[in-house]
């Protein structure tokens, strides 16, 4: 199998989730959601994909500065193409377009904790999330100016 591995080609919504759905990653994201799909590949600004011919294997979806941190927020592959390398190869293109000080930054899927060790991930005891707001919460709207 001749993978090849882009960070220039861009995906659509539907080959997105797609994909999300082929691996372990449906579950925990918005894929019902459209909207939030198509606003998820508009603004990471470092897309690494993965392609058998014109099939699509596997991402790497981040944001980063590409100069202190780099967050990488999506790593999915398919699962029938899972222990090939195609993730750390993705991760390797990832960090290739990366400045030589930037970190690469990550929180693991429950069944993939075990992954990142064995490729050279340290864990890091001070993470923290803040929750999603969700959708009933709204935002205030600055107080009017006196006139």
């Amino acid at each position: 199998m001749a993978i090849a591995y882009s960070s220039e080609r861009r995906i659509d919504a539907d080959a997105f989730v797609d994909l999300l759905e082929r691996s372990t990653l449906a579950e925990r994201r918005p894929v019902d959601d459209p909207d939030c799909i198509a606003q998820m590949l508009l603004h990471a600004n470092l897309l690494c994909t993965a392609w058998d011919g014109e099939r699509l294997v596997g991402v790497a979806r981040s944001v980063t500065d590409y100069a202190y941190c780099c967050y990488l927020s999506d790593l999915a592959v398919d699962a029938a193409y899972q222990r090939a390398g195609i993730g750390r190869a993705l991760i390797d293109v990832t960090r290739g377009s990366l400045g030589p000080r930037c970190k690469l930054i990550l929180l693991a899927a429950p069944a993939a904790e075990g992954y990142y060790p064995h490729i050279g991930f340290a864990p890091h005891r001070s993470a923290w999330i803040l929750p999603a707001r969700g959708r009933s919460v709204r935002r205030e709207e600055p107080p009017a100016a006196a006139t």
